[in-house]
């Protein structure tokens, strides 16, 4: 006979009650619990120690994973990491007592149950739903880099959309980029169009003669260059060298780079939009306040 914890092992991490029963014994159950070799999760469901906050939560109420927790599990990119897990329930389904978590409700489908969590794409639309402008755009991003999802399955579902956020949804599916190729990166474009400084596209490739350079973002018209600096430093003296001549080498050709930090992007999202806007419209011959 199966030891209770294999049971649970076979059933993916979790059974109900009445499965554990039937497998082994209601004795068996009991010693397990406790001794601590299997937790409650909720009345009548346990599973394994250990078991992933995210899918216990899921479990417990017989939902699924979604919204900022399934972004972590798709391993798409988060400014926050959620404290507690979000869990969708069916529209027609009460919440029952289960651990923390932040329960949503609306239509689920099959395939989702299946897995616990919602898909890709109802992932990224959700995010948008509760989320900034930025932060979503750089969760609709990562989703379009590696190709799991298409720009126009992206805008399709966002225009189909109802309820809360579905603007927000529509604005990010509309923004959102394949090519984008960091958080920090989404977030400052994320600015840019919020502000309606309209005309910079990312990782856009300089061709300077002798070589070229990709620059995060990139105004054509305008000749102006914006890179996202995050935290990583340079490896050695040669990459601090490349790095210089990269950018000696793009204002030599005419183009003005701007650098911007993890720290001003997210502190002076304002001063960096000012400071952009000015940018262009010198270079462009705008006034400054047109």
């Amino acid at each position: 006979m199966e030891s209770v914890v294999e049971v649970l092992i076979r059933q993916g991490g979790w059974a109900t009650s009445a499965e554990l029963v039937s497998a082994t014994s209601r004795r068996a159950l009991a010693a397990a619990v406790r001794r601590g070799d299997i937790a409650r999760l909720t009345r009548g469901i346990y599973g394994i120690p250990g078991l992933a906050p995210d899918l216990a939560a899921a479990i417990a109420y017989d939902g699924v994973i979604s919204h900022t927790s399934a972004a972590a599990g798709w391993q798409l990119p988060l400014l926050v990491v959620p404290p507690k897990p979000h869990i969708t329930l069916p529209m027609n389904r009460n919440a029952r007592s289960g651990p923390p978590a932040v329960l949503h409700w609306g239509t689920i489908a099959s395939a989702d149950s299946s897995r616990r969590r919602t898909s890709l794409l109802r992932t990224v639309l959700d995010c948008a739903r509760i989320l900034p402008f930025g932060e979503a755009l750089a969760v609709a991003d990562a989703a379009l880099s590696g190709g799991r999802l298409t720009p126009e399955e992206l805008q399709a579902a966002a225009i189909a959309m109802r309820g809360s956020g579905r603007p927000n949804a529509v604005q990010v599916a509309a923004a959102a980029s394949g090519r984008a190729d960091s958080f920090l990166e989404s977030m400052l474009r994320g600015l840019l169009v919020s502000a309606g400084v309209d005309g910079f596209e990312p990782q856009v490739l300089v061709d300077l003669g002798t070589f070229r350079v990709r620059v995060d973002l990139g105004h054509r018209q305008a000749r102006v260059a914006l890179e996202a600096e995050g935290y990583e430093f340079h490896g050695s003296a040669r990459d601090f060298a490349a790095d210089c001549r990269r950018y000696d080498e793009l204002v030599a050709d005419g183009w003005l780079v701007l650098r911007f930090t993890y720290q001003q992007v997210l502190g002076d999202p304002n001063w960096v939009v000012a400071t952009v806007r000015s940018a262009v419209a010198q270079r462009i011959g705008v006034p400054r306040n047109g």
